[in-house]
């Protein structure tokens, strides 16, 4: 009974399931469950470049924006490792990793000049594992180190740098307060503490060469002025110290030119010789000494024409020196060496003829010159010049030592009142006279006692105002005057300090 139930019900449903609509709805109901099962899969394997390319698209995006790596999936590394997967064969995302790479090493880079150690290593690790070549990974790593040993030395660099601008050392070697702060910027270029260190006193040093300036102290000056400008070749005083150093160089040349045209020639060759130290390539100074050497070369000629021959041979090594040797020097050589021919025939006997007129004609100029008041000036011109030309020729001629005796007096009260007026190179200068004209004079020494002790003095007051240059001048006179003389040994001690000293 149960078999016979059993068996109707199943015809009933297999007439059922036979209906067409029926099954379509069946069919529909599979195939829905199979599609939520796998729809993401399915819509990339069916649309896979679409998809690729939104990834790129946001790694492009997150990499601009400098996001490299994200634990959410949105960092540029993550977006791009997710294109490979889809494909692996496209250069693409592979090319976009390289660029995540090198990327997180510029950031590493700019890490460690920040100063920001913990940053750049996370920077580093993410090259690293991307595969960035080893030797520029290593060699950021090894900045890394290093920049953070250096920061160790960079706290007590600044306390060295406070101390010795304390101390006033300013420049002059790794110790002085520059070359700290130096040190630190080349550890660390942001430093602020060293940045405004620094500037501070490249703007005292600069003021102290304008002071040097003004004092007269042309070399001093210009190392002052080129030593900040190696620590800051873009300080904001620099083009007006500059300046003024330009100013005073072509105020030198001009004093130079001027000391030339009036047959100053050794004070025209230490100008010109000062500017050319300074700017080697100064035409104009340089035309300058040639002339001046052409002179002086002719001032040796004119000299030993009158047995001058210590003047000669200075007046013609000071011009070898600045024309060096040629023909013109090696003429006045020459000429020099007839003169001291001429002057060892002399001696021997009575003048020749040609002797007797040069010396009838000195004694002559030498009245002229006396006649007008000339004694002493002008240099070459002068009765003394004449007179002591004559000596040399005949130094027993009766004419000669009567000549000599009329001046002697005049050269003596020219000294004394050059004494009184403090003018001391006219006091040298009459000084020497009375040497010439009367080598003998048993007052010679203490004159020339009390004239180095005048020039002792004038240094130390030149020292005082900060005028190196003149006080070397006076101390060179002093001693030239008398070796010995009183408190020259303290002068050269205080010439030394100061020139050593800084600011």
């Amino acid at each position: 009974m149960r078999e016979q139930s059993f068996r109707q019900g199943w015809k009933v449903l297999r007439a059922r399931l036979a209906r067409p609509a029926l099954q379509a709805g069946l069919a529909g109901a599979a195939l829905l469950v199979v599609l939520l099962a796998v729809r993401q899969p399915l819509s990339d394997r069916l649309w896979p470049e679409t998809r690729i390319q939104a990834l790129r698209t946001s790694a492009e995006q997150a990499l601009a924006e400098g996001r490299l790596t994200a634990t959410d999936g949105s960092g540029a590394r993550e977006l791009y490792e997710a294109a490979l997967a889809l494909d692996p064969d496209r250069t693409g995302a592979r090319d976009g990793l390289v660029r995540v790479g090198a990327a997180a090493l510029a950031r590493a880079d700019a890490a460690i000049r920040a100063g920001q150690y913990a940053e750049a290593r996370e920077h580093l690790a993410l090259a690293r594992s991307l595969g960035m070549p080893k030797p520029k990974v290593d060699a950021v790593e090894r900045a890394l180190r290093e920049r953070e040993t250096a920061d160790a030395d960079i706290a007590p660099r600044l306390v060295a740098a406070r101390a010795a601008r304390e101390a006033g050392r300013w420049l002059g070697g790794p110790d002085a307060a520059l070359a700290h702060y130096a040190a630190v910027l080349e550890l660390q270029p942001g430093n602020t503490e060293a940045l405004e260190g620094r500037d501070d006193l490249i703007a005292d040093v600069l003021a102290d060469a304008q002071r040097r300036l003004a004092a007269g102290d042309l070399e001093a000056a210009a190392a002052l002025v080129r030593e900040a400008r190696g620590f800051n070749p873009s300080h904001a005083e620099l083009p007006g110290a500059l300046a003024a150093l330009n100013r005073a160089l072509e105020s030198t040349r001009a004093r130079a030119e001027r000391d030339l045209r009036n047959d100053r020639l050794t004070h025209a060759l230490t100008g010109f010789d000062r500017v050319l130290s300074l700017q080697p390539d100064d035409e104009a100074a340089r035309a300058g000494r040639r002339t001046v050497g052409e002179r002086l070369l002719q001032c040796s000629v004119r000299f030993a024409g009158d047995f001058r021959f210590t003047e000669a041979d200075a007046a013609l090594a000071v011009a070898a020196d600045v024309l060096g040797n040629g023909p013109e020097v090696d003429e006045a050589r020459a000429r020099i060496a007839r003169a001291r021919r001429s002057q060892a025939q002399l001696a021997t006997g009575s003048p020749s003829p040609q002797g007797q007129r040069r010396l009838t004609q000195l004694l002559e100029e030498a009245a002229t010159a006396e006649a007008r008041g000339n004694l002493l000036l002008p240099p070459g011109d002068s009765a003394f010049d004449k007179v002591r030309a004559a000596r040399a020729i005949a130094p027993n001629d009766r004419r000669v030592k009567a000549a000599s005796a009329r001046l002697l007096p005049a050269a003596r009260r020219c000294f004394d009142n050059a004494m009184r007026d403090n003018r001391l190179s006219s006091a040298t200068a009459c000084l020497d006279a009375v040497r010439v004209l009367e080598p003998t004079d048993r007052t010679l020494p203490a004159a020339r006692g009390r004239l180095a002790q005048r020039w002792v003095a004038v240094g130390n007051e030149r020292v005082g105002a900060g005028e190196l240059d003149a006080a070397r001048r006076a101390l060179d006179a002093a001693i030239g005057l008398d070796p010995g003389v009183a408190g020259a040994a303290e002068l050269a001690a205080r010439l030394r300090q100061a020139s050593a000293a800084g600011p």
